[in-house]
């Protein structure tokens, strides 16, 4: 079999028919469409009945596929993914062999290594794959492991804070409701604390200081959140006085058992490592599709739990912020889904998935649970997925369960479900031997898993994963840092730098008053404000306010062939220590994230830095308004993406792999709608080629009524063949239609020689030939949508534009007080937030 016959656009080639009666496995591949994936597929099988093989191989085929995916990996099977060896040689195979197995054979582990070498290429090569196509998944994807919690992979963590909802999502009263108690039992549940989200004062007063937070569009890390428990910014709860409701003691507990928690010297990965940030883990900055599994094998159940909520909920939360699509956008899988999505409980992560089964399919999202103990899964829950691949089950009770949740699952899709029948198939299978149950097919499918293109090593270790992933550390530390943008640097000022001894200022001046650490006098018509503190400050520590001018502003950008027609509000910071320059904003630095809020008053008891003159003259902030509208108009870009190809154009604020997963998802749907529209012209006329062939066939047979039965029976052959690649099931070339072609007009020339009709069966012979003609012109536009639907030829380009200087409007100049915490010997810290 060549490749070729299941190297399909939109399919996943999974593996081959198979005939329960004869048990034996046929020639014809199985290909999964891609499309019906949005509809969520569940996989359930015993130890050894292939389940793992299966998966690994439904991942693989989406990421030759382009399709990006994030894999939970409870176990550490799905790390296999990353031992492709496209030389299979023994020596790619010997760091991964189990030196006991190798051991239990009687060979050493390097005879072991050879004969697993060649078992690979026997087994690839007896199911149309080779090297070749292991090389084509490593080149297509992006594949890398992720260890949250621990470096062994790579780090991620998700501590560092939780992150305000987009405003869409806050806008949807019942997902900005499961986002907040999802967020909390997470929280919670790492703490020890079984929290009932409607009874426990923890859950209620975590979740409150959330949602005030989120809906006022900020971030909230972990020592922010530890302390709004010991101060809240607010006085009740509900109608009732906090301090009734939960004294400031016992909210002193909850914040200690908080504190230690991340004081913890075990639990400082989880601190560390790149923030969870869904696009970066399907696509790379380049725009390429990535294979992100997360592997949290090393972690506790408590710690799992949090986690696997807390990703889910940022896969949710993204979803949401999507267009809507009819096709395969990305993949969530996860493996051993027993905990997370139980019959009767609700643990934290359950919520957030069943929501994803339900929304995920109007976004393109296909959700893929795999499990080995089907009665601890809600079938119920499950009745969203629409399609199950079954294998051998262990017990007669898994095997009541799985035809409960099927029923269930046809019921909500208004199919036909035959239980007895499906009760004998499942009875029947044998090792690597499944059965789909889909939705979008008319009855089951029995067939093999074809030979996985990874090697499947078993679950692998920490070692192992360090091993696999520290090529990738390495690149990332010794990766220069991106230059700076000095519009759009996060704030950052220095101390002020050392300068000469100076006269002392003359007594009742606002410098005099400097001096001492006081507040500066200010004259009343200098506009000036204070910057807010955020984070909890050490014990034993002082606050120190440093003067910065603060410039808010407002641009406006146009550009008509890209449609840009956008308006940006941006704020730049720039601390002064002594003179003010000639061009004053020249070092501002942008705030990145909002603007910031302002103070009226400063917090009791801070001291202050010198207050440079110029700033304490009112006269001097027209002037900076008019540099600040120069600097803009002359410094400030906004950068947007471009192809030139398609004539395309990315959106403001949009990224670079942002813009291109657009593309590579519209060319997706674009492909997807041409096949449609090309099968839509072909149907009719291969519908009335088949009308006419059996009208000349009904003629032929009438004027050779002693005619063999085989010669019919090779055109009803040649039909089905021809039906097979119409509907996408296998690919038909120029040559091996011919053949086939030839074949029938073979069976022809015998019966005429038998004393056939010869006029008759010359009709039929050239219909063959227009359907042979028909079904090569199918197939020849096929592979033009193929060639030229691709999103990886694209090229994007930046394009600049400048703010239109007539439309710039300064908001506001003002003397803005930086707050800094400073210890005592030690160079005094940012206290406000600078990005």
């Amino acid at each position: 079999m060549k490749n070729e016959d299941f190297e399909q656009l939109g399919f996943f080639y999974l593996g081959k028919y198979y005939d329960q009666e004869r048990r034996a496995v046929s020639q014809r591949t199985f290909l999964y469409d891609s499309k019906q994936l949005t509809t969520h597929a569940v996989c359930v099988g015993m130890t050894g009945s292939g389940k793992t093989g299966l998966c690994i191989s439904l991942l693989e085929e989406a990421a030759i596929d382009g399709i990006p995916v994030i894999a939970i990996d409870p176990k550490g099977d799905v790390g296999d993914l990353l031992l492709g060896f496209p030389d299979l040689r023994g020596s790619d195979f010997l760091p991964w062999i189990d030196a006991d197995a190798a051991a239990r054979q009687g060979e050493s582990r390097e005879q072991f290594a050879d004969q697993t070498a060649e078992t690979w290429r026997k087994g690839l090569a007896d199911w149309g794959q080779d090297g070749a196509r292991i090389k084509r998944l490593q080149d297509a994807a992006d594949l890398a492991i992720y260890t949250p919690g621990s470096s062994a992979g790579l780090p991620l963590t998700v501590l560092r804070s939780f992150n305000a909802p987009p405003p869409s999502l806050v806008n949807d009263a019942e997902a900005y409701r499961d986002r907040v108690a999802s967020a909390v039992s997470g929280l919670l549940a790492l703490l020890g604390i079984d929290a009932d989200p409607i009874a426990s004062r923890e859950h209620i007063l975590l979740s409150n200081l959330l949602d005030q937070t989120w809906r006022n569009g900020r971030d909230l890390d972990l020592p922010g959140l530890i302390h709004a428990v010991q101060a809240p910014p607010f006085d009740k709860v509900g109608v009732i006085d906090l301090e009734t409701f939960y004294p400031a003691k016992e909210r002193f507990t909850l914040a200690l058992k908080m504190n230690n928690l991340i004081a913890s010297p075990g639990f400082a990965g989880w601190m560390e490592g790149e923030s969870l940030d869904v696009p970066s883990l399907l696509y790379t900055a380049e725009g390429k599709p990535r294979i992100s599994i997360m592997s949290i094998a090393h972690l506790n159940d408590s710690e799992r739990m949090f986690f696997v909520t807390i990703l889910l909920n940022e896969i949710l939360a993204w979803v949401r912020t999507q267009p809507g699509t009819s096709s395969l956008r990305a993949v969530l899988y996860m493996d051993e889904i027993f905990g997370y999505f139980p019959p009767t409980a609700n643990p934290p992560s359950k919520k957030p998935m069943l929501t994803l089964l339900k929304q995920g399919r109007a976004f393109g999202l296909g959700v893929v649970l795999a499990t080995q103990n089907p009665v601890d899964l809600d079938y119920k829950g499950l009745s969203n997925a629409g399609a199950w691949f079954l294998g051998r089950l262990q017990t007669q009770r898994d095997k009541d369960r799985v035809l409960e949740g099927l029923e269930g699952a046809s019921n909500a899709a208004g199919a036909s479900f035959n239980r007895k029948q499906m009760d004998e198939t499942l009875s029947a299978l044998g090792k690597r031997v499944f059965v789909m149950n889909n939705v979008h097919e008319d009855h089951p499918v029995v067939f093999e898993t074809r030979w996985a293109l990874s090697y499947l090593a078993g679950p692998l270790t920490r070692e192992q994963i360090q091993k696999l992933m520290a090529p990738r550390k390495q690149a990332l530390a010794a990766k220069p840092a991106s230059p700076a943008v000095p519009a759009a640097d996060s704030p950052e000022p220095e101390p002020a730098p050392a300068s000469e001894p100076k006269p002392s200022p003359a007594p009742g001046s606002p410098s005099a008053a400097v001096a001492s650490g006081r507040r500066p006098v200010v004259p009343p018509d200098v506009p000036e404000f204070f910057l807010p503190r955020v984070g909890v400050s050490n014990p034993g520590s002082s606050l120190e306010y440093r003067p910065a001018l603060l410039g808010v502003a407002r641009l406006h950008y146009v550009e008509k062939k890209a449609g840009v027609d956008y308006w940006e509000t941006l704020a730049l910071l720039r601390p002064i220590a002594d003179e003010a320059p000639a061009d004053v904003w020249e070092e501002g630095k942008q705030f990145t994230d909002q603007i910031p809020e302002l103070d009226k008053t400063p917090e009791t008891g801070a001291s202050f830095a010198a207050l440079p003159a110029p700033l304490t003259r009112a006269k001097s902030y027209p002037e900076w308004t008019k540099t600040l509208k120069n600097h803009l108009y002359r410094a400030r870009k906004l950068t947007i993406w471009t192809c030139p190809e398609l004539k395309a154009y990315g959106k403001p604020e949009e990224t670079a792999r942002d813009f291109r997963m657009r593309l590579t998802q519209g060319a997706r749907e674009k492909r997807d709608a041409d096949i449609e529209a090309l099968r839509a012209e072909f149907g009719p006329r291969r519908t009335s080629l088949e009308k006419r062939m059996r009208q000349a066939q009904e003629r032929l047979e009438a004027e050779q009524a002693q005619a063999s039965k085989s010669t019919w029976d090779a055109a009803v052959s040649l039909g089905t063949s021809m039906l097979d690649a119409f509907t996408g099931r296998k690919t038909w070339t120029k040559t091996n239609v011919s053949k086939a072609g030839a074949a029938a007009k073979a069976a022809g020339r015998a019966m005429q020689k038998r004393g056939e009709a010869g006029s008759a069966q010359a009709q039929v012979d050239k219909l063959n030939e227009e359907y042979v003609d028909l079904e090569t012109e199918f197939q020849a536009d096929l592979e033009l949508i193929k060639a030229t639907r691709s999103a990886d030829l694209l090229k994007i380009v930046p394009l600049e534009l400048t703010p239109r200087k007539a439309d710039i409007t300064v908001e506001r100049v003002v003397l803005a007080w930086t707050p800094w915490n400073a210890d005592a010997g030690e160079p005094a810290e940012i206290a406000y937030q600078s990005s």
